[in-house]
């Protein structure tokens, strides 16, 4: 008895599963930079530093921007210092050592610096880090 032999098909590459999921991933990286946008209040000139850390974002962290004008806002909404107060306990109550990064302009007065850095001491946050840029080479 002689069997026939029966080779499969050679395989295609499937473009739509491809194209579905290089999509989805286009998606999905434009969404996040978008929220990632919307953090970032381009109205704010951070200051600039020769010797600055690494501008890594720590994961979960809370970018809190201080306009010159002393205006605080926070995931894009404007908020009073006990708006922020009450976002912060809430926020610090569920997270321990939540990490919290202050942008405020160059031109901001000190003093409202020093007014959100309480906000956040009030509200049982220490981990406070300052957005500095760094200083144009000559």
């Amino acid at each position: 008895m002689k069997f026939q032999r029966r080779e499969p098909e050679p395989a295609a590459m499937q473009l739509a599963p491809m194209i579905d999921i290089v999509f989805l991933l286009l998606i999905f990286f434009i969404v996040t930079w978008q929220f990632s946008r919307e953090e970032m209040d381009l109205k704010i000139a951070v200051p600039t530093s020769e010797e600055g850390a690494d501008p890594q974002r720590v994961l979960g962290e809370i970018i809190i921007n201080v306009r010159t004008d002393g205006t605080v806002s926070v995931w894009g909404q404007q908020k009073t210092h006990a708006q922020l107060g009450a976002t912060l306990v809430e926020i610090a109550s569920q997270h321990k050592n939540q990490p919290v990064r202050i942008r405020g302009d160059a031109s901001t007065q000190f003093q409202e610096i020093v007014k959100v850095m309480d906000v956040c001491q009030r509200s049982g946050i220490w981990n406070i880090s300052f957005a500095t840029q760094k200083a144009p080479s000559e």
